[in-house]
């Protein structure tokens, strides 16, 4: 939500982006950092020893200061540790002297340094169901004996500060013992020094959320001073002060209450009822678990071989396996397919909601479930896809569904080779959530028995491309902090297993020269970005220094190129080598061919290419579903390849941008194409097939873009060839991300369609309808794209990672599965008009076109 506070002509606007509490979904948490401070030297506060002396009993190197002697402190006796306190700390919710909630309480700590916690306490209250004087108040224990607790002191926090923003970040709080004597207001009475720590531990805390601005010179003296103070004032101190640490969120919370008037809220009709949070509500009921066990026992199988639903079951057993990939069945619709799982037996669609219905923790349930998996009927590559996904850890299945990978061939196997490889770290990692933490990874123990991983080298050793992609999209991966140890392990297999092949030794020895190729290239990257000189003398130190041959770059031995190993390279002509004017200055290369042929690339360094490599695979695996329903829509798949998390290979495919075509032949794509290939008899005295293939290769474009969500569309990332195909480029922004405001549904500018005749010609209704044939033909194979993205959602990817758990849902909406095919074609219809009426778009096309001036 953003505000403007400007309502004067002419005077500044200032920007304020905030969201309200109600609109928070998120459980209130809160972490308890650690104590701090020494505390009153009272007996009656700690019994025989105050805390500070229990502390530096337990081992803690805290002096206790004393008027009478300076010098004197607690050194712990072996007869003594035993006496060294054991602390927690309960935390609990209330609003208005109400409690929201039963008391939480931190572990039992006893340590040998410090009472240190960092554990993250969560309430089953949600932010957006707060009141403006919600509280927490801490309470800190010692246990005494088995049963006896001693209560030490207590504080409180509001949730909300007193301009009703919800509190981020760091917290200091004093705790006030039971006997220390408190002001009006329950707080404890605080010195001026104590009062001056606290301000400057709130100016730490706005310097660590970056609300201060951080100068690295000043920031070094001025830590280390505040370093000093901080140890002064724990000597001098005599009070405890415990540390604690709220979410921060990526914007400011402002105190907001759900209106009870609010047609969007569900008013129950019973006043006197309200809603209360079920800690327990995602547990298992002991009384269905053992409904479930009894239902599903052995005793039913030879009755339910025999079951046969009435057209009322069956009618719900159609609508539940048209359900999308991903989506949870509820308990009765578990219940009810297993009831009928042998008369689903025989539909290969059934078989992946029969395995989610599984409750495969149940030994018996999950004996039937894999003798079953035998008699089912043969599934599709595409279902196959959906069982190595996350959502299935039982190696049974995954065996199965490698077993029927196993009837893909090479080609199509490469089409999903990528997703597959990311597939592998759901059968080595098992990723844990801890509560607060971020996840944490860890590497199972029987990752060499890994089915999945055994297929893939077996296909990678048989057949070159496909172990060349394979390759180097572990190599990719080996980069990632959390899973590269992993994809370590993978590589070494494979490497291992070509050293036992006959022709071994040579694969071995191409992988270790194209990764000197990428390593020499990467390198000299780096050192035209680092050169102070202009482009012109970046393109001829570069062009310089692929020329001297003792860099052995002009000329090599035949080497497949990593981009594309179809095609055999000797070399990189020199003369014809440049540097790209954008930020990275890619490398602009011409790769000699065996044949002599040139085979253009761009190298960047710098740059995130899995994203990219990831929209073209999608691509061309489109293009591929097309085609099989005998629609080429002249599509322009072009290779791209990842060789690092932060470099890699472009195919460079000779066109030019839309933006530069308009600027040139007076503002007409049509000009151009009457310039390149000219037909006085052809359309609009165009070729007819150049024709063709431009109002082909616009609706592919169109539709394939829009179901990714393709976003900062402008008219410099659309390219067209003198052949007419109009292609797509830079992909750094999907799945409905883009830095402009109020993008439209596809890049469909108005210049696309003039060049097409106009909004009535026959070229335009052409478009119209492959643009419907397109969408429906990829409506279909939908399961199948959903799967590869689903299988994604752990790559790190960015535009992924920002949301993974919506990704699927993200594509999905796309599709709009909730809509009939008539329903559908109608509304890509409207999609279309919106396109090319939308005006902001060309406004900001314009602005956009003014600062590629100014920049060149």
């Amino acid at each position: 939500m953003n505000y403007n506070n400007s309502n004067t002509p002419g005077e500044q606007f200032v920007d304020f982006s905030f969201c309200e509490s109600k609109d928070i979904g998120e459980f209130v948490s809160v972490r308890i950092d650690n104590l701090w401070g020494k505390g009153e030297r009272k007996p009656t506060i700690l019994g025989r020893y105050n805390l500070e002396e229990r502390l530096q009993l337990n081992g803690m190197s805290i002096n206790i200061m004393d008027n009478a002697d300076t010098n004197c402190h607690a050194i712990p006796r072996e007869d003594e540790k035993n006496s060294a306190p054991l602390l927690f700390i309960t935390v609990q919710l209330e609003s208005s002297g109400i409690p929201l909630s039963l008391p939480l309480q931190t572990k039992y700590h006893y340590m040998a340094d410090k009472y240190e916690w960092h554990e993250w306490i969560r309430f089953p209250a949600k932010y957006s169901e707060l009141a403006l004087d919600a509280r927490i108040l801490l309470t800190l224990w010692e246990m005494k004996g088995l049963w006896k607790v001693d209560k030490l002191g207590s504080c409180s926090i509001n949730l909300f500060q007193p301009d009703n923003e919800l509190i981020q970040g760091k917290r200091r709080l004093c705790l006030a013992a039971e006997t220390q004597s408190t002001n009006a207001n329950d707080e404890p009475v605080e010195t001026n020094e104590a009062l001056q720590y606290d301000r400057l531990f709130e100016t730490t805390r706005r310097y660590e959320d970056g609300d201060i601005k951080h100068v690295d010179w000043l920031d070094a003296l001025a830590m280390e001073r505040v370093a000093q103070i901080e140890a002064q004032e724990r000597i001098r101190t005599n009070d405890l002060y415990i540390h604690i640490t709220f979410p921060k969120f990526d914007f400011a919370v402002v105190f907001g209450e759900t209106k009870l008037d609010d047609p969007l809220v569900i008013q129950p009709q019973d006043p006197k009822y309200c809603l209360v949070f079920d800690p327990e509500m995602y547990r298992d009921n002991p009384a269905e678990s053992k409904h479930r066990r009894l239902l599903r026992g052995y005793r039913s199988g030879s009755l339910d071989r025999e079951l046969k639903p009435n057209a009322t079951i069956r009618d719900q057993l159609n609508s539940i396996l048209r359900y999308p990939p991903g989506q949870e069945l509820t308990d009765n619709e578990k219940n009810l397919v297993w009831k009928f799982r042998f008369y689903l037996s025989s539909n290969k669609r059934a078989l992946t909601k029969f395995v989610k219905c599984v409750e495969w923790s149940d030994p018996i349930e999950a004996k039937q479930a894999t003798t079953l998996l035998s008699e089912w009927a043969e599934v599709s590559i595409d279902d196959a896809l959906e069982l190595l996904s996350t959502d299935f850890t039982t190696q049974s299945v995954r065996s199965y569904a490698v077993s029927q990978l196993r009837k893909a061939k090479d080609d199509e196997l490469i089409m999903y080779l990528l997703q597959l490889v990311q597939a592998i770290k759901f059968e080595y990692l098992n990723s844990t959530m801890a509560q607060g933490a971020e996840t944490s990874v860890v590497v199972s123990a029987n990752a060499a028995e890994s089915s999945l991983v055994g297929f893939l080298i077996e296909r990678a050793l048989k057949n070159r491309t496909l172990g060349n992609f394979f390759y180097w999209y572990l190599m990719v991966e080996c980069d990632d902090r959390k899973t590269g140890k992993a994809y370590g392990k993978v590589v070494f297999q494979y490497v291992n297993a070509l050293s036992e092949m006959n022709d071994g030794a040579d694969v071995q020895s191409m992988f270790e020269r194209q990764r000197k190729l990428v390593s020499d290239l990467a390198r000299i990257s780096t050192e035209v970005q680092a050169l102070k000189e202009s482009r012109q003398r970046k393109v001829e130190w570069l062009r310089s220094y692929l020329a001297d041959g003792k860099n052995n770059l002009v000329s090599f031995p035949p080497l497949p190129l990593p981009l594309d190993p179809s095609v055999e390279v000797v070399g990189i002509q020199a003369d014809k080598a440049s540097v790209f004017k954008s930020t990275m200055m890619p490398l602009f290369l011409h790769f000699v061919k065996s044949d002599g042929d040139l085979y253009p690339v761009i190298f960047k360094a710098g740059d995130d290419m899995r994203q990219d490599q990831l929209v073209v695979q999608i691509i061309t695996l489109m293009d591929r579903l097309l085609r099989n329903e005998s629609l080429d829509l002249r599509l322009t798949p072009y290779h791209v390849l990842a060789t690092r998390v932060d470099q890699g290979f472009s195919q460079f495919i000779p066109s030019q941008s839309l933006a530069a075509i308009l600027a040139e032949n007076n503002n007409s794509i049509l000009a151009y194409l009457r310039k390149t290939s000219p037909d006085p008899e052809g359309t609009y005295g165009v070729a007819a097939d150049v024709m063709e293939t431009y109002v082909k290769s616009c609706a592919g474009y169109c539709v394939i873009t829009y179901l990714l969500g393709v976003g900062d569309r402008h008219l410099d990332n659309l390219l067209l060839t003198p052949q007419g195909h109009m292609f797509h480029v830079d992909y750094g922004y999907i799945l409905g991300r883009d830095p402009k405001p109020f993008p439209p549904p596809m890049k469909l500018c108005k210049e696309m369609v003039e060049a097409m005749g106009g909004m009535e010609s026959l070229m335009y209704q052409r478009f119209k309808s492959h643009c419907f044939v397109a969408f429906s033909i990829l409506r279909k194979s939908s399961n199948l794209i959903l799967n590869l993205f689903s299988l994604m959602v752990h790559s790190n990817i960015p535009d992924i990672a920002v949301a993974p758990d919506q990704v699927v849902a993200m594509v999905q909406d796309k599709f709009r599965l909730d809509l009939s095919e008539e329903e559908a074609m109608r509304y890509f219809q409207t999609l279309i008009s919106d396109s090319v009426r939308a005006l902001f778009p060309q406004v900001i096309e314009t602005i956009h076109k003014w600062a590629q001036y100014w920049r060149n």
